[in-house]
């Protein structure tokens, strides 16, 4: 049963990841599509905002991983620093059937985790040091399975092309912004030119919103299922239902999170937040998650 709900899970995360990538290549060509009406080429929009979205897509994907375990301050560990998170990631990867990943740490007093990678074959899981202070054997070996469970069903992959393709939207809705302000120039048609302008900027100020939209669909479904493989992998649904009634209590700060990598933790990080991100939150209510763990 677990192999095909995995299967299952792999077969959904490749939709999503195609529906990802569609509607973020329809909204970099609308954008262009402005910017080119606004500097009277159609075409010349167009094709520059894709190409600059194809190339910067390329390049963040490449090194994603690594600049996400740069931007957190995550640094890699050893089994003789923290055994039990070893013999964890160990012995569950084994459960799973995929490689065992590397294991990074994060400084911080707040407890929580998060997986990254393309796929299980380059996949890491981090944690807080706060995590591993506070959590006992079965609670911690909940949280890791849960990773565990993101990188087996390739939800890494999906949600790191989410977080790269959203920001590389918000960079391009900025640059369109900068454009009509320090750039003023009008067409033949200066009313047409400034009904283009006008809705460049409405769909440059929409951007972010439709890019959290899309993040808050992907990261509450994924938390879910998560939750249920990594209960079939400790067979103890009850060790991650403890440790994240401990991680919803935790009020620590996590320095490190932020708009564009809230949505990959196990639980939401503890941090002041914009209104725009309370709006769309990226996980489900803790409430539930513990109370499906605690029905199984």
């Amino acid at each position: 049963m677990s192999k095909l709900v995995h299967f299952d899970e792999v077969r959904k995360n490749n939709i999503r990841t195609f529906f990802l990538f569609l509607i973020f290549f329809s909204l970099v060509l609308l954008l262009g599509a402005f910017l080119g009406l606004y500097m009277g080429s159609l075409a010349f929009g167009m094709i520059f905002t894709f190409f600059i979205g194809f190339i910067y897509a390329l390049i963040a994907y490449s090194s994603g991983r690594n600049m996400l375990l740069r931007l957190t301050g995550a640094k890699k560990v050893t089994k003789r620093e923290y055994p039990h998170l070893f013999h964890s990631l160990e012995g569950l990867s084994l459960a799973a059937g995929i490689p065992t990943p590397e294991g990074y740490v994060i400084e911080s007093k707040s407890m929580n985790a998060f997986a990254t990678g393309k796929g299980p074959e380059e996949g890491v899981v981090v944690v807080t040091t706060g995590l591993l202070d506070k959590l006992n054997r079965e609670e911690l070996e909940g949280v890791v399975a849960h990773e565990i469970a993101h990188i087996k069903n390739y939800d890494i992959r999906t949600m790191l092309l989410a977080a790269i393709l959203v920001g590389i939207l918000a960079s391009l809705s900025h640059m369109l912004i900068r454009i009509a302000i320090f750039n003023p120039r009008g067409g033949r048609d200066g009313r047409a030119t400034l009904f283009f302008l006008i809705g460049g900027i409405v769909l440059a100020i929409l951007t972010p919103f439709i890019g959290e939209a899309i993040k808050m669909t992907l990261s509450r479904k994924r938390e879910y299922a998560a939750d249920a493989t990594a209960a079939v992998l400790t067979r103890n649904p009850g060790g991650l239902a403890n440790a994240l009634r401990k991680l919803s209590g935790d009020t620590n700060p996590l320095e490190v999170a932020d708009a564009g990598n809230s949505h990959l933790f196990i639980s939401r990080p503890k941090r002041k937040k914009k209104w725009l991100e309370k709006l769309f939150s990226t996980h489900p209510p803790t409430e539930e998650r513990i109370r499906r763990l605690e029905s199984m």
